[in-house]
């Protein structure tokens, strides 16, 4: 009851619970009611205050738990292999000519310098293109963000190691202080922005930050926004940093480590047999017969017989109750916990491949779209920035030059190879996309590029393939190619491959 209500009560107890009751029924939401039988929770300043207060610690203890828990590791190695897989992110170039046609040769120079640049992508030579990718991709999932700066042109200070003068500097989320804000300069958390929120650089320290206190911006450097690279996981609209994906489930696992930690030093206790001697009742006790303490030894041997026992003394057996036969239960409830809170399949984190071809599947693509949503995140701030920057440095510094007839605005035009979804049964997926082709209802480049593969790359193989096979004198099951009595080439259909089952 508000005060009004209880001024009313004072004087006229039935219109303050006619009152009451009118308001209960008026109420839209009873979710929005706090009552003593459960929690209720108020928002406690903006979005941002709330990152301000809890990120840090939030990624202090992510880092923790991926540097000394097993399941809390595996789950982060589950999301970034299967987000940008063991050759990161593939891309397809896909200029194009103004009348609309793919420029091949203008496409095949680029991935020839593209291919030489992810030897060595970043400014200090020590991670390829691919493990680079990872590496981001593990910061930003654990640590919830991950930054980077493009630095293209030619450096006295820096040797970029490739034809094209292109390199990228990653750093973690420690290097943008949290607590740098500057409101002369609109920097909020470490990010400036202008009066409409658009981000127009960010700070980076240019030291270790353990190294000082309180940051400022002398301590920092100004990268603009334009050069940066900057993926989060935002989960409010305006919000400026993020946030572990590990948050909402540390307190999961840091429970899970400390119940699996119990269990094993109990169940490595009770392995050790431990024995007492029950002597009966008290007044069958004679102290001047009896062993007196610490006196008496019973060693314990295999098959041994004690006959020794004074009248009224048994061998007792203390008996732990472990391993607790519920603890594997328990295990996988929470583990399926954690994996809806991650995002990650329950049989990928756990390792429990229990279950018929069906319902592994039936996972599978339900858990599938969930990396390929981190996946379209990570290549629309990462990986197309990228290569968008590398494409103009190409250019700029005359390694590959836009041609003439190039249709203006589609030099940086590409497709983004994600991971494909892997097969359970590979001979149940290579018929149902054989069906698909010829059907009509899929492409052959499809299908490859369902599989992760470049089309391109995969018919200059076979090409390459089938040419030495036919120097060689060689003939394959796989080459189809046949010549008829009449000289037509045509292609070497078994049975199943003729419609109506005639040749």
């Amino acid at each position: 009851m508000n005060a009004l209500d209880r001024l009313i009560s004072y004087f006229s107890p039935h219109a303050a619970l006619r009152r009451r009751a009118a308001r209960s029924v008026l109420a839209q939401y009873e979710a929005g009611e706090p009552s003593r039988m459960r929690k209720f929770y108020r928002e406690r300043g903006s979005q941002n205050e709330m990152v301000q207060r809890g990120a840090v610690a939030i990624r202090a203890q992510a880092r923790h738990l991926a540097r000394n828990h097993d399941l809390a590791r595996g789950a982060l190695r589950t999301l970034v292999n299967n987000v940008v897989g063991a050759k990161g992110i593939g891309i397809e170039p896909q200029p194009r000519r103004n009348d609309g046609s793919i420029h091949a040769e203008y496409a095949a120079a680029l991935m020839d310098a593209y291919r030489e640049w992810c030897r060595y992508p970043e400014v200090t030579h020590r991670l390829p293109w691919s493990r680079l990718q990872r590496a981001m991709a593990r910061a930003w999932l654990r640590d919830g963000e991950v930054f980077g700066q493009m630095i293209s042109g030619v450096r006295p200070d820096l040797d970029h190691g490739t034809r094209v003068p292109f390199s990228l500097e990653a750093f973690e989320a420690d290097l943008v202080p949290m607590d740098l804000s500057d409101t002369r300069r609109n920097i909020v958390q470490g990010v400036e922005r202008n009066q409409w929120g658009k981000p127009l650089a960010i700070h980076v320290l240019k030291t270790d930050a353990a190294s000082i206190g309180l940051p400022t911006t002398a301590d920092t450097k100004r990268i603009p926004w334009e050069r940066a690279l900057h993926l989060a996981t935002l989960d409010h609209i305006g919000q400026i940093r993020g946030v572990s994906e590990f948050a909402s489930v540390i307190t999961r696992l840091e429970d899970i480590k400390d119940y699996e930690e119990s269990e094993r030093v109990a169940a490595k206790i009770a392995a050790m047999l431990t024995a007492y001697v029950k002597r009966g009742l008290p007044e069958m006790y004679d102290p001047e017969s009896g062993a007196k303490p610490g006196e008496r030894q019973i060693s314990f041997t295999p098959g041994m017989i004690i006959d020794d026992l004074a009248i009224g003394e048994e061998i007792g057996l203390i008996d732990s109750k472990r391993p607790n036969p519920n603890l594997v239960t328990f295990r996988q409830g929470q583990l399926r916990a954690i994996a809806a809170g991650l995002g990650g399949s329950y049989s990928s984190i756990s390792r429990d491949y229990n279950g018929t071809y069906s319902s592994q599947r039936q996972e599978l693509v339900e858990q599938w779209i969930h990396y390929a949503v981190l996946c379209d995140e990570f290549t629309g701030e990462i990986v197309q920035p990228v290569w968008e920057q590398f494409v103009l440095a190409a250019h700029l510094s005359g390694v590959v030059r836009m041609p003439a007839d190039l249709k203006p605005g589609s030099a940086d035009d590409a497709l983004f190879v994600a991971q494909a979804m892997p097969w359970i049964d590979p001979l149940k997926e290579a018929l149902a996309s054989k069906e698909l082709v010829r059907s009509g209802f899929a492409s052959e480049t499809e299908v490859i590029r369902a599989r992760g593969k470049n089309p391109s790359d995969v018919m200059e193989q076979i090409k390459t393939w089938r040419d030495k096979a036919e120097a060689d004198g060689l003939v394959f099951e796989s080459d189809a190619k046949r010549t008829s009595k009449s000289g037509v080439s045509q292609a070497n259909f078994d049975n199943s491959d003729v419609a109506g089952g005639e040749q």
